[in-house]
């Protein structure tokens, strides 16, 4: 009786560890990019956990057991955008700095995935205080952080004013992009676009 009593707790010490402990990586990454293909294909409210699953080629445990709702995966993978942020443009000069930047987000804005998923998701958040308050966050630590670092070199540079109003200076720097792409969702820039938006950008800067 002692012997057969003893065994189940023998075997237990011995189980493998299980759950988060044994979460992989690569089948992380591969559900975030299967959402991002789900998003720009049927969009927020179409999206399903199946869907996910699917194309991420696991079952669908394997997304609850890392994000307990689609809501839930969407703010991760937005919150996820809003930590890598854009690169800092270090040119040593304004136009540089703006003429780099809006061609990084010119190309990211216009690229098929994201030119389907921001205005759903800007939609949703008209509906979805949580989605709102994430986007909000991302753009702010993502495009305004980036901007930020512009207005201040140049002002430490001398070419912008030191008291600067830097609020109305990101609004100007980071508008018009999101104007053609997001809003009226113009599908291709007119030859020269970038280069004329650069000069006048910065000329409305300095004017500040």
């Amino acid at each position: 009786m002692t012997t057969n009593a003893e065994e189940p707790k023998t075997r237990t010490r011995r189980r493998a560890p299980a759950g988060a402990a044994v979460l992989r990586e690569d089948v992380t990454e591969a559900i975030r990019a299967a959402v991002f293909e789900e998003l720009a294909s049927a969009g927020y409210a179409r999206m399903s956990i199946e869907g996910i699953a699917r194309r991420a080629g696991v079952g669908k445990t394997a997304v609850y057991r890392r994000w307990r709702s689609k809501l839930h995966l969407v703010l991760d993978l937005v919150s996820a955008i809003a930590v890598q942020g854009l690169p800092a443009p270090d040119t040593g000069s304004l136009e540089g700095d703006l003429r780099l930047l809006y061609e990084v987000t010119s190309r990211a804005l216009r690229h098929p995935v994201a030119s389907q998923i921001i205005p759903d998701l800007q939609a949703e958040a008209a509906r979805n205080p949580e989605i709102a308050e994430a986007m909000q966050k991302a753009l702010r630590e993502g495009q305004d952080s980036v901007a930020s670092g512009i207005v201040r070199s140049a002002a430490a540079r001398g070419e912008l004013a030191a008291d600067i109003d830097e609020d109305l200076a990101l609004d100007l720097i980071s508008g018009p992009l999101y104007w053609r792409a997001v809003v009226i969702r113009a599908p291709k820039l007119p030859k020269g676009y970038l280069a004329a938006l650069t000069r006048a950008t910065a000329a409305a800067l300095k004017a500040l």
